[in-house]
């Protein structure tokens, strides 16, 4: 069971005890990523994930790398569109040590301006290793097209434009606005002990500022619906369909993740069974639902040779059509009831996987729910949720296309809709 705690300034501590084992995972999650920025500064969440691991006024990068790897650990961190991570996995005994380092690199950085310039190289290349991967690239494409009207649809590694606008003093100056006490949550899940635990985080972050004027960007979320294509050399046609989904506050999210696994989450779902297994058409297809704090979307992925285009539009959207009439039985409901519950169980065994899943519900939710709780939503979902969920989620006037391919074919698609 996780407990909740709160430093005078605001920073709120999640911790869950698993005293059967002998890891910790600690993670500072600061609630600023791509969402929270604009046009010129787009990439700065990702940009200063990367400068935190530069090096602070007390230990190199490489003395970082050493100290974590000489009791075994492991540091990383992680950027998405509403939140940056930075988190430690190590024995229980060497608790203290994460904490000295995490908030090193989070108060002590040095952000040096020969360090910016040879990360940002470091970045152009991670942007064009993307852009070399058809598949992520066509997510990607999706994703700013369905949510062009709202900060969300913003790469989260930036464009190259924007991030040669980014400076020492940009970085600082976003740093010290968003990087702060009441802007934050640590969440620690694994062996320790509670009391010697509060001590370490409020000795090394109970003096950490605040700020009470953080720019929020607008919550309410104007979908965009079009046929967008991008050409490109290569031997695939890649192609993705969204929906607007459902964001994470929203009661139908457990009957979404269920329509999902029902359409292409699983191998033993309809879109991989019939285009894959019984035609052959493809080797990769699948569907999956990005929920935000306040906005949501279906995603469906299929990679082909061109010419199975229309055959594999064809099948999509008569699956579609099919879920869209007729619903989906009892007997898949429960089956995918199972299959989810399973998979979230599973997802839990690890301290790193259950320090994420409390951290992230606390600092977009304000609200965690037990793995009980979670159980107990996914076994009330019935046959009528699902079907207003369908009525709500796939509405083919209300739908985004984006493809990757040497030719355009959108029009291939359009025929078939």
């Amino acid at each position: 069971m996780y407990k909740r705690h709160k430093l005078n300034n605001g920073l709120r501590i999640i911790t869950e005890n698993i005293p059967y084992v002998k890891s910790i995972t600690l993670g500072i999650w600061i609630k600023t990523g791509s969402k929270n920025e604009n046009l010129n500064n787009n990439g700065i969440a990702h940009f200063i994930e990367h400068m935190l691991f530069k090096g602070t006024s007390n230990r190199t990068a490489k003395e970082i790398a050493e100290q974590v790897d000489g009791v075994g650990g492991q540091i990383n961190a992680f950027t998405s569109k509403e939140y940056t991570c930075y988190y430690m996995k190590l024995l229980d005994s060497h608790l203290d040590l994460a904490v000295d380092i995490l908030s090193d690199m989070l108060f002590n950085s040095k952000f040096d301006s020969q360090e910016i310039k040879k990360e940002r190289s470091v970045i152009f290349e991670e942007i064009s290793m993307y852009d070399d991967s058809p598949e992520d690239l066509v997510h990607e494409l999706l994703a700013k097209t369905l949510l062009k009207n709202s900060t969300l649809g913003y790469p989260i590694l930036g464009t190259e434009e924007s991030l040669n606008k980014i400076n020492r003093d940009v970085m600082l100056g976003y740093t010290n606005a968003n990087y702060v006490a009441n802007n934050s949550v640590i969440s620690v899940a694994g062996n320790f002990d509670e009391e010697s635990l509060l001590k370490a985080i409020d000795s090394k972050f109970g003096k950490w500022h605040q700020n009470h004027n953080i720019e929020q960007p607008n919550d309410k979320i104007l979908y965009n619906f079009e046929h967008v294509f991008k050409q490109k050399d290569i031997e695939q046609t890649h192609f993705c369909l969204g929906f607007p989904g459902k964001s994470l506050k929203s009661n139908n999210l457990y009957p979404l993740y269920i329509l999902n696994n029902v359409i292409g989450g699983s191998m033993s779902s309809r879109l991989f069974q019939k285009v894959r297994e019984e035609h052959g058409l493809v080797y990769s297809i699948y569907s999956y639902p990005s929920s935000y704090a306040d906005a949501g979307l279906l995603a469906i992925y299929a990679g082909m040779n061109p010419g199975n285009l229309d055959e594999v539009c064809s099948l999509i959207f008569k699956e579609l059509t099919d879920i869209k009439n007729n619903g989906i039985s009892e007997e898949d409901l429960a089956k995918t009831k199972e299959q989810l519950k399973g998979n979230y169980i599973i997802g839990l065994e690890s301290t790193s996987s259950r320090m994420s899943s409390i951290g992230k519900a606390e600092l977009l939710l304000g609200k965690i729910n037990s793995p009980k709780e979670v159980i107990e939503l996914i076994d009330s979902v019935t046959i009528k949720d699902i079907k207003y969920t369908i009525e709500q989620v796939i509405d083919f006037n209300k739908m985004t296309t984006a493809m990757i391919s040497k030719e355009d074919k959108t029009e291939n698609i359009k025929k078939h809709i």
